[in-house]
């Protein structure tokens, strides 16, 4: 049988080592466990977690034939001081225009120079609240429960909001 030395603790050199290790181990894998349970985006500014409009139709509809997940075009951010609002895949904010009526946008001319409008690329199985209206010259843009997005050039980075309350636009609001 093997014996060691003990030294004047009560543990054998050999010991000492293998105790620090375990304890390094355990240590690493707590914090490994509490730093990727994580799934929050955090962006610019003072937007903080990102979570998703609902993806996919109530399967209980019965006039809903789709198949698939919903294409996603819209996200949900919150900020400390407007609370959540709406942002692009990206996290570029959006913003929504007080002349505009469901389903019509009144931005055109040099309104658009200040206030892109959000282009639609995908026109089918969309996320809910989220559809595509035609403008009066002839391009798609999404809008969310009918209202026309719009972006603003002012901001120039995710998580910016410096447009809401300029010019009758505001934060778009889920």
């Amino acid at each position: 049988m093997l014996r060691l030395k003990r030294n004047q603790k009560g543990f054998a050199p050999l010991e000492t080592v293998l105790i620090i290790v375990i304890i390094g181990l355990v240590a690493f894998v707590v914090w490994y466990v509490f730093n990727t349970k994580s799934n929050t985006t955090s962006t610019l500014g003072d937007a903080a977690n990102t979570t998703q409009v609902a993806k996919t139709p109530s399967k209980t509809t019965p006039s809903t034939t789709k198949t698939s997940t919903a294409t996603q075009v819209v996200t949900t951010k919150t900020s400390s001081s407007l609370g959540q609002y709406l942002a692009d895949t990206s996290g570029k904010t959006l913003y929504t225009y007080g002349a505009d009526t469901t389903g019509v946008s009144n931005c055109t001319g040099s309104c658009l120079t200040d206030w892109p409008v959000y282009k639609a690329t995908a026109t089918t199985n969309l996320q809910t609240n989220v559809t595509v209206i035609t403008r009066s010259d002839g391009t798609k843009q999404y809008a969310y429960k009918g209202m026309p997005l719009y972006y603003f050039t002012g901001d120039s980075s995710a998580g910016q909001v410096t447009g809401d309350g300029v010019s009758g636009f505001h934060v778009a609001k889920p």
